[in-house]
């Protein structure tokens, strides 16, 4: 399988930005889907330094891709959402009325916030020009093998979210300054003092879910590791990685490792645990009785 790393969630400093994109560069990534999937109040901090991060990844033998926004509610998102198919660039469509603003005939990707649920969704998109679909990361390990056979037919590559946080919801409300009792139009950017989300916990403490401005995570990081050799099976071409704040070079590493078996089953969880001791994992939305689930979680057995 391939590795994709889907677009960064979260609101950095332009300056990491930028050198996230430049050290991936670097990884043994095959694709990198990049831009503002979030909030496009974020984008103007970084929007001219996607250009050179472009080139960096393509001079590195990467395909880039730029999503498109969640959530397009104003007529200044709808252009910037316009925008993206004049860049000469593959567009991951993440909200369905970025379609109106594609070329008719022209191919695009899907990313995992589009509900392709069954075939005939995945028919359609793929009617529509849909080249390459990261399934929602909700669906069953049987859902997934019934796509990606449908998938085969009709010329799709399908991809299957492998690790970060999983997304949850966007709301038209932003979490982030509702916290610091601002409006959403007057944020001031809270959302950049959590780079990789903030924890929100049950009256009881419990861990629960994570907020990131607009958008609702799961509290847990996915890992798909014990579960590689079945999405291969099941015919998923690529995992999909999202963008965390911190040693994300070497998690891509440990990865694309796992994939060349340099790493066993089950290693992987280890070297992830490694990089980010303090972050639970989960994979249950696969094959386990619930989402939070772990598979090394004996409960979960």
């Amino acid at each position: 399988m391939e590795l994709t790393v889907g677009p960064n969630q979260f609101f950095w400093p332009a300056e990491q930005w930028s050198t996230f994109y430049r050290e991936l560069a670097e990884t043994p990534v095959d694709r990198v889907v990049l831009g503002e999937l979030v909030c496009s109040k974020r984008l103007p901090f970084y929007q001219d330094r996607i250009p050179e991060a472009l080139a960096a990844l393509a001079d590195a033998g990467k395909e880039a891709v730029l999503t498109s926004l969640a959530l397009v509610t104003l007529k200044r998102e709808r252009n910037l959402t316009a925008e993206l198919a004049e860049m000469g660039v593959t567009v991951e469509i993440n909200d369905l009325t970025a379609l109106a603003n594609l070329p008719q005939g022209t191919g695009f990707h899907v990313g995992p916030l589009i509900n392709v649920y069954n075939e005939g969704t995945l028919a359609w998109l793929a009617s529509l020009g849909a080249k390459r679909v990261c399934l929602p990361p909700e669906l069953p390990l049987a859902s997934v093998e019934t796509l990606a056979r449908a998938a085969s037919g009709l010329g799709v590559a399908i991809e299957v979210w492998g690790h970060g946080r999983l997304p949850l919801a966007v709301s038209g409300r932003c979490y982030h300054a509702r916290l610091h009792k601002r409006t959403k139009d007057n944020c001031q950017f809270a959302c950049e003092a959590d780079p990789d989300g903030l924890e929100v916990r049950t009256l009881e403490g419990q861990p629960f879910m994570a907020m990131n401005g607009v958008q609702t995570l799961s509290d847990s990081y996915a890992c798909a590791d014990y579960h590689i050799e079945a999405l291969a099976a099941a015919g998923v071409s690529a995992l999909r990685l999202s963008p965390q704040s911190h040693g994300f070079s070497r998690l891509c590493q440990a990865y694309r490792a796992r994939f060349n078996g340099e790493l066993p089953r089950g290693a992987l969880a280890s070297e992830v645990r490694k990089i980010s001791p303090v972050i639970r994992l989960s994979d249950g939305f696969l094959t386990g009785p619930s989402g939070a689930s772990w598979s090394a979680d004996p409960a979960s057995a």
